[in-house]
């Protein structure tokens, strides 16, 4: 799956491929799957954020202006699903709903100096490009692996 994981890193750190209930619940051909696969989506969207100032257009993956989406995008193994998960973690911020509103787009209410304000996000997609370029790479025998 793609988007937010709905989880805190902490929360997120327990579905990683090296964790012993992952080992466990998974075989060594669906950890060497789904953990690749995880790498090389979170690869390409952390390469997809680029360092730049300013805003990206409209459609285009955002641009980096601290480093700290790049560093939050992580995979973990979905314990329900059977599947990989694949995006930010929740981040403590109170702009917590930015990595979603950067990938669909959206409207946000943010104050400063005290004053309310409503913020309309044109979609920069970061993560859907990073899943659909590789899932192109998925054999047919693991394409259900990697929703």
């Amino acid at each position: 799956g793609l988007g937010t994981i709905n989880m805190r890193l902490k929360e997120a750190k327990r579905g990683f491929f090296d964790r012993e209930a992952v080992i466990s619940a998974t075989t060594r051909a669906d950890r060497r799957v789904l953990s690749k696969f995880g790498a090389y989506v979170r690869t390409r969207a952390r390469t997809s954020i680029r360092p730049n100032k300013g805003t990206s257009q409209h459609g285009e993956p955002p641009y980096s202006h601290v480093g700290y989406l790049r560093r939050m995008i992580f995979f973990a193994f979905d314990q329900q699903k059977r599947s990989v998960v694949i995006g930010p973690v929740l981040l403590n911020a109170r702009n917590k709903d930015v990595p979603s509103l950067l990938e669909y787009g959206g409207t946000a209410v943010r104050r400063r100096w005290g004053k309310a304000r409503t913020v309309f996000y044109a979609p920069r997609p970061y993560m859907r490009p990073a899943f659909e370029e590789e899932v192109k790479n998925v054999s047919k025998k693991w394409k259900d692996s990697v929703r």
